[in-house]
């Protein structure tokens, strides 16, 4: 007897159907898994053995074969295991046939209890696309599934409460839709930070248009306390970010059944001993996405910038200019999405004193240069904006007051990110960064004293085409902090002193 149970798995970072065929036959018996199954999902046969016999039922003494379709896509995790117990028992006339609009994951514990599996979101929302009408999850994942919408979920703690579910002895009570609590905590805030305007005004500028952005100074001059607070005047994420972001986190395990859906940007700020697999992505035989990915939507800091391996630098390349990284290996390839602003932050030389305090550097021209050289220039012409963070004198630290908060600061970034979401409409374009040649064209014209001042940067820094292009970008950020007129003079001035094409000299 044939039994067809309605799952799902993972590809990437996306959710699609699986169907769960299990067939009870005659012959010696014997209980095999085919459909490209990994070894967590083959060794759901242990699983499902124990956990059935745990909870009463008689384990069928029969041939029987589960086939994962489509067969031609390798499949893992433990996320099979529920599906296939209840396809067995349902097989065997131990429970009845499940709705065909009903669709179930989940791990089995050796006792009776069903435990979470990463990834819940993508798939709950595949299951929304597939037209599952109801989907049975682990109860500690059932926020997280219902964060899809369109799906009633059931939350499943223990196998008995299934099983009575589906006799019709005590129905389950559907989930609630999840939504988040009150206040998060505070963040970091940018009154803490005394002194510094300039720089501030830069990482406004990168927060109001999502540029890139890389700070160079000596140590203890505030470089990472900066980039800490950028994401306090960050615009907020949209529902469609929040669950783009998310369904990342969730593939890697890192949300919970308190806080399923991020509310908040991510900021990343990975070590600089970390490997260009951990950057970009990778694994065998699973591809996992990198850090780059996890930042998707938010920050990614890159602390002691030149300290980074090259290789891991330059992986960065690609998902900078298109905003996905392609991974592939011997077992396949993924894609995955990296849509997020590149925050810097190194000393001028080893030391970190050079054109600073020349009684305290201790490095010759030649290490300077060598360790500045580190940064390939196609890499430090994908940041947009350069900005120098001297060392706060002692008056400054001592006397000072607060700077401005973050919240008068975010209001700003807010208010010239409404303008460049009236400006793009509906294209697609969150901010001033994406914008491609046709909205170059469109929207950053620039007059004949303009004109005439780009065309001197240009011979004069020896801009690229690359480099011409985000100075507009930023221009045209700059002026819709004015008020979201055309680009004057002024804007494009202050976007071209933030512009580096050589290592600075001292």
């Amino acid at each position: 007897m044939m039994t067809q149970v309605r799952s799902l798995g993972l590809h990437g970072v996306e959710g699609y159907e699986v169907t769960c065929e299990c067939d009870l036959s005659g012959g010696l018996p014997n209980f095999d898994i085919v459909g490209l199954p990994d070894a967590a999902v083959k060794e759901a046969r242990n699983r499902v053995r124990a956990a059935v016999k745990n909870c009463g039922f008689q384990f069928p003494v029969s041939r029987i074969t589960v086939n994962l379709a489509p067969a031609d896509r390798k499949k893992g995790g433990t996320v099979y295991d529920l599906p296939i117990l209840v396809g067995i028992l349902s097989a065997g006339g131990q429970l009845p046939r499940p709705d065909g609009g009903a669709a179930f994951v989940g791990e089995l514990s050796l006792s009776e209890a069903v435990r979470a599996v990463p990834g819940m979101l993508p798939m709950a929302l595949a299951a929304r696309e597939a037209g599952v009408r109801e989907l049975f999850v682990p109860a500690d994942a059932a926020p997280e599934a219902t964060l899809a919408g369109g799906l009633t979920i059931y939350p499943v703690a223990h196998i008995r409460e299934l099983v009575a579910h589906l006799t019709g002895e005590e129905r389950l009570t559907p989930a609630s839709a999840w939504a988040p609590g009150g206040e998060t905590g505070p963040q970091p805030d940018f009154a803490e930070v005394k002194g510094q305007e300039n720089v501030k005004r830069a990482l406004e500028i990168a927060a109001a248009g999502g540029h890139n952005i890389l700070m160079i100074g000596p140590p203890g001059s505030g470089k990472s306390m900066l980039a800490k607070r950028l994401p306090s005047i960050l615009p907020d994420l949209s529902e469609r970010e929040a669950l783009e972001a998310t369904a990342v986190h969730s593939v890697l395990g890192l949300t919970s059944k308190e806080e399923p859906l991020l509310t908040r940007r991510p900021f990343r700020a990975p070590h600089h001993t970390i490997s260009a697999m951990g950057m970009a992505g990778g694994g065998n035989p699973v591809i996992r996405p990198g850090e780059i990915s996890l930042a998707h939507h938010g920050v990614l800091f890159l602390d002691e910038l030149p300290e980074f391996h090259k290789d891991v630098l330059e992986v960065l390349r690609q998902p900078l200019e298109e905003g996905r990284v392609q991974i592939s290996r011997a077992a396949g390839s993924e894609s995955f999405p990296a849509r997020f602003m590149l925050v810097c932050a190194m000393n001028p030389c080893k030391c970190g004193w050079y054109g600073y305090d020349d009684d305290r550097c201790r490095c010759n021209p030649k290490d300077v240069e060598k360790y500045q050289y580190k940064i390939s220039g196609p890499m430090l012409d994908r940041i947009d904006l350069v900005v120098d963070v001297p060392p706060p004198d002692f008056n400054t630290l001592a006397d000072k007051p607060a700077g401005e908060p973050s919240a008068v600061i975010k209001g700003r970034v807010d208010g010239a990110r409404s303008i460049q979401a009236e400006r793009f409409g509906s294209q697609g374009i969150p901010c001033n960064a994406q914008m491609g040649r046709g909205e170059l064209e469109a929207f950053c014209r620039l007059n004949g004293d303009c004109q005439a001042m780009m065309k001197g940067a240009f011979e004069r820094l020896g801009l690229t085409a690359r480099g011409y292009d985000r100075i507009l970008r930023v221009a045209r950020t700059i002026a819709d902090l004015d008020g979201g007129g055309e680009i004057q003079l002024h804007h494009l001035a202050e976007a071209l002193q933030y512009r580096v094409t050589g290592w600075m000299a001292k």
